[in-house]
């Protein structure tokens, strides 16, 4: 039996991508290491790129046939990514011999041994981790703000993380999961969604055998730094709380970042040690063939960035969609459509 590991994302999060890869089999070698990729390749892009970091590769278009193209022009990259989640956690599933899957977000790094939640997975169906796992105190508005008042906007549960075993109904949560987020994965506040993170705030009342873990040394991150404090011990083992930290999720590398370790690190000095190996290894991890921000889907094919509200636009319009089945290519209509019919692209 195996247990199968996976990441999702596009070529701008590659040299992330493939530190969670390097530290995730440092603790577990016997795992298999997948990468999901919701984009393709920069020309110059060596065509070896997974060696060494990925086991197997599986992209959008091999979870979803012709109709990828049409149905990511819908979505920016953020839910694009987080989009293919579910469909590639079936596909684990269906692997043979396949016994356990964990997802991991591409800007985690871990630290410390994951069995504890195999072990879990041999009680349970299916195991999340809170953003918090304590209150923060009454007269501290800021933190309430930042982080409970968050979690009740964007998600109870980080989906940066979450696993699930290959039973009965580890496999109906990833049934459901997988339509939801064909459907519904987009940043919707308004309507009470945030792509995949408030529809599992639903998991333990749809499904059984969940475990909610609230260890703090997993999913350690500017969301719950507050209640954290991190060590090492004589060994050099991380610790959070006097225990072992099993992996940081470094959202938001950079300025917003900083200001959040700032904010709630404060004087612990190893989460300031932590960020700078971070970014240190990303950079050792980035290859210079992807341009910034780069993502395949991003633009149509004359080179022209595609604005949010013309993906929006697509996608709530069923009339658009039927007439215009490959919308990123200018030559298929809806781009002179757009420039035509609205003001959305401006020349």
């Amino acid at each position: 039996m195996t247990i199968h590991a996976y990441t999702s994302f596009s070529f701008s999060y590659l040299n992330r991508a493939r530190v969670l890869a390097e530290t995730l089999r440092e603790q577990h070698p016997d795992w298999v290491i997948w990468a999901v990729l919701t984009d393709k390749a920069p020309e110059d892009l060596d065509e070896a790129w997974a060696e060494g970091s990925f086991d197997k590769v599986v992209t959008a278009e091999e979870l979803f046939g012709e109709q990828t193209g049409p149905w990511l022009f819908g979505m920016d990259v953020v839910e694009a990514c987080t989009a293919v989640k579910g469909a590639a956690l079936q596909l684990l599933l269906s692997q043979p011999g396949c016994e356990k899957v964990f997802y991991f977000d591409p800007d985690i790094a871990v630290f410390n041994s994951m069995s504890e939640v195999s072990d879990l997975l041999d009680q349970y169906s299916i195991v999340l981790t809170p953003h918090q796992v304590d209150p923060e105190p009454k007269s501290d508005i800021t933190a309430i703000l930042d982080n409970e008042a968050a979690s009740l906007t964007y998600g109870v549960f980080n989906l940066g993380f979450i696993a699930v075993n290959n039973d009965s109904e580890g496999n109906r949560f990833a049934a459901w999961w997988a339509d939801r987020l064909y459907d519904w994965c987009h940043d919707r506040l308004d309507i009470g969604i945030f792509v995949d993170q408030k529809w599992c705030n639903l998991i333990p009342c749809f499904f059984d055998n969940v475990k909610v873990l609230r260890d703090p040394g997993y999913n350690v991150a500017s969301w719950n730094l507050s209640q954290r404090t991190m060590s090492f011990d004589s060994n050099g083992t991380a610790l959070i709380n006097d225990r072992p930290l099993r992996f940081y999720h470094f959202t938001k590398l950079g300025p917003i970042g900083d200001a959040m370790t700032v904010r709630y690190a404060k004087d612990n000095l190893e989460v300031y040690e932590l960020w700078l190996w971070y970014r240190n290894a990303v950079v050792a991890a980035t290859d210079d063939a992807i341009p910034p921000r780069y993502w395949y889907y991003g633009y149509f094919d004359n080179g022209e960035a595609i604005p949010k509200p013309v993906r929006t636009l697509y996608r709530d319009r069923k009339d658009l969609r039927d007439a215009f089945s490959q919308p990123q290519f200018v030559g298929n209509g809806f781009y002179n459509w757009v420039k035509a019919e609205t003001d959305l692209l401006q020349s």
